[in-house]
């Protein structure tokens, strides 16, 4: 009995923290409905209830289980513990910032765009969109996945597994430590300044999800620490922690020097790039590219004349070292290779025979004018087939071929068409910067 009391008094204890952090998120909902606090997003006002709700789902779920599961270090019980003590922690910075329950005293500097107030409660904000992404990712509709979490990058989901297991959550030394292993970070300021930019919920833990994020922004995985320094610690258009409107009014000083620009990681698509620029008009765009590289994406732009001063400064950083190191073609072969089947029927092939190609010598046309045919439902491959067998039955029985013109017929090889899908291959190559992303004004994110 004493054994098994040990489970249920966890349970009990998970349930608790659980409900007490939707009661914090419950009142500090009440502290933003100012109208005032409205903002783009992320907003708190829209974070706070759906985060209240994926909480109580994985508490639905985890009393239901019962005691036992992942429940080992970097489990879900241990990843919950970081979770919940981050979100008490930047709950009560929130409700720091905002006026308390009855009454209406809050400085007015929270209230005006721009302020330093303001933007530490966008910030915040921020934090909160990102806990509410990691939360959602490893625990879709309540129930734990951490366990077999797949990383979007082969190379970096590979890492992960083999030297952090099954867990889905470590300390950042910890992890500072493996990485090194494989990719050497310099101690000091250059470690804090990477735990910085992937610890996205500021916990001073790395989950696999904050890992797959920042493995998809600074593609690729052999250059994977050299993309991060070139473009988030030295590029002056690198800018963190924004969002759409902020973007929007950073460039508005830089409205009379088209092809000014800033890039920020995507805060409503996170793995993604937005990228904010000065048109040739002297609208503000903002696009988010397609998934790839974000250096091949800048040198395009560069060409285009779009992307030319970062945050307004004359000197444009050189990005064309990230490219000269990319990985060579890599093609997997199914397991259909060598099978003993047609690869355009599937049928089973029974054996082989020898076939031989000659030209068509002899035969006379009958209507030059029907060979050409004049219905586009037709496809070409049956109006060479009746080409040839018109000038087949042309032909008189015992003439020669002196008697009756050669008909001359171009050596038109058979079109197979397969009446299901080939076998898929899968390619892992460098990412092709020649589909150009399209910039619109409404690609907030």
């Amino acid at each position: 009995m004493a054994a098994a009391a040990g489970p249920r008094g966890g349970q009990w204890a998970e349930q608790r923290a659980l409900g007490r952090a939707v009661r914090l998120l419950q009142s500090l909902e009440e502290q933003c409905g100012d109208p005032r606090l409205a903002m783009g997003p992320p907003s708190l006002r829209d974070l706070l209830p759906s985060t209240v709700r994926l909480l109580r789902a994985v508490a639905r779920v985890r009393h239901d289980a019962g005691p036992g599961g992942s429940e080992g270090p970097g489990g879900a019980w241990n990843f919950l513990q970081v979770f919940l003590a981050n979100l008490e922690a930047k709950a009560k910075q929130v409700a720091g910032l905002l006026p308390g329950r009855g009454r209406r005293g809050a400085s007015d500097d929270l209230f005006l765009e721009g302020s330093r107030l303001r933007q530490q409660l966008a910030k915040l904000a921020l934090i909160f969109s990102h806990m509410h992404a990691e939360l959602g990712a490893l625990f879709p509709k309540g129930k734990y996945c951490g366990d077999h979490y797949q990383v979007t990058k082969a190379e970096a989901h590979a890492f992960w597994r083999e030297h952090c297991g099954a867990r889905c959550v470590l300390p950042w030394a910890e992890f500072q430590a493996l990485l090194n292993t494989c990719h050497a970070v310099e101690p000091g300021a250059t470690a804090q300044a990477l735990c910085s930019t992937m610890d996205l919920t500021f916990s001073g833990h790395v989950s696999i999800f904050e890992f797959d994020i920042f493995t998809r922004l600074f593609q690729p995985w052999p250059t994977l620490l050299k993309n991060w320094q070139l473009l988030a610690v030295n590029h002056p258009g690198y800018m963190a922690f924004l969002t759409y409107d902020d973007v929007q009014a950073r460039l508005q000083a830089y409205r009379d020097k088209p092809g000014s620009y800033i890039f920020r990681p995507s805060c409503t698509r996170l793995g993604q790039w937005a990228i904010g620029y000065v048109n040739s008009d002297g609208s503000i765009l903002q696009t988010i590219p397609p998934s790839g590289p974000l250096s091949l994406v800048l040198l395009e732009g560069q060409k285009d004349g779009n992307f030319l001063y970062p945050d307004g400064k004359n000197r444009n950083p050189d990005l064309t070292a990230l490219c000269l190191a990319a990985p060579q073609q890599h093609i997997h072969v199914s397991e259909h290779k060598d099978s003993q089947t047609c690869p355009f029927c599937r049928r089973e092939i029974k054996g082989c025979e020898a076939v031989s190609f000659y030209r068509f010598t002899g035969g006379t046309v009958e209507g030059k004018a029907s060979a050409v045919d004049t219905d586009p439902s037709r496809d070409q491959e049956s109006v060479e087939r009746e080409q040839v067998g018109r000038a087949g039955a042309g032909r008189i029985p015992g003439s020669s071929p002196s008697e009756c013109p050669p008909f001359q017929a171009p050596l038109a090889l058979p079109r197979l068409r397969a009446p299901i899908p080939l076998p898929r291959t899968r390619a892992v190559a460098q990412w092709s910067g020649g589909s150009r992303a399209q910039a619109t004004e409404g690609a907030a994110g």
